[in-house]
């Protein structure tokens, strides 16, 4: 199973060829388990513009499976974050640790294109994908 971060979701639907869409539609073709949560599922239908285009990606985020957020999730979020700021960094979206956090809790592979999940996925246990570097 693989969460699937809002960041690769918006160039997924932008249609933008970027190297972690690239691993998205990779892991669509392979039938791999996708998932999201109420954070993802929120910030990318919150940027959709257009009617039309919001029903489509409705549509297709509907199919994946839906983890939940419990009181847990969000403790482990706060400690993430405040783990992370006494070491002197600093998360610029702290729903960024609740994404984290829902990946640890499930212990599934998290696939993004945020810098600051790297530096969460350093100093926890998050796992993230690593995507292959661009032919080009």
């Amino acid at each position: 199973m693989v969460l699937v971060d809002t960041t690769v979701w918006v160039d997924f639907f932008g249609d933008r060829p970027e190297r972690h869409v690239v691993a998205l539609q990779e892991l669509i073709e392979e039938d791999d388990d996708l998932c999201l949560c109420g954070v993802i599922l929120a910030e990318v239908l919150q940027g959709v513009r257009f009617d039309s285009d919001y029903r489509k990606a409705k549509d297709y985020l509907d199919a994946l499976i839906f983890l939940p957020m419990h009181q847990a999730t969000f403790l482990r979020a706060a400690k993430i974050y405040r783990s992370l700021r006494k070491k002197g960094i600093t998360i610029r979206k702290p729903v960024d640790c609740m994404i984290a956090s829902v990946a640890i809790e499930h212990d599934i592979w998290l696939l993004h294109n945020n810098r600051d999940f790297d530096q969460i996925a350093k100093h926890s246990k998050l796992k993230i994908m690593k995507v292959k570097k661009s032919t080009k």
